[in-house]
């Protein structure tokens, strides 16, 4: 058994898959997911786990080489945009609808539990050296 990182069998698995250019998701509870990517649901209750928690967990775990989120998170959830700023300086912001199809370019969606508006990432992954 593990003792440290994520536990999660199946998160584990989906990051360990993701390769240099692969596109991951980190969304929450409401982003309709569509056909195609490996979907990990960590959703337990409304606002569990939370999205800045799973975020936190996965960029510990995988490189990441670009990052994008709606530009409505903007002007509707200023704690998801602070974080995202932080995290991610060049951070693209593209429009919802467009970040929605993105998503059909995953290779891995993981679904939080949060419930604020426009909690999402699409995640580009690089490489560690």
């Amino acid at each position: 058994m593990k003792k440290s990182g994520i536990l999660n069998r199946h998160l584990a698995g989906g990051l360990a898959h993701l390769g240099h250019t692969d596109l991951a998701v980190v969304c929450d509870a409401g982003l309709p997911i569509p056909d195609g990517p490996l979907v990990v649901d960590l959703a337990f209750r409304a606002g569990v786990p939370r999205f800045a928690e799973v975020l936190h967990g996965i960029l510990d775990e995988i490189v990441v080489e670009g990052a994008s989120a709606a530009a409505e998170v903007r002007t509707h959830n200023p704690e998801t945009t602070a974080l995202l700023d932080g995290l991610f300086p060049e951070l693209e912001t593209i429009p919802h609808e467009e970040f929605k199809a993105r998503t059909r370019r995953a290779r891995l969606v993981v679904r939080t539990g949060e419930v604020t508006p426009y909690s999402n990432v699409l995640l580009q992954c690089g490489v560690f050296y």
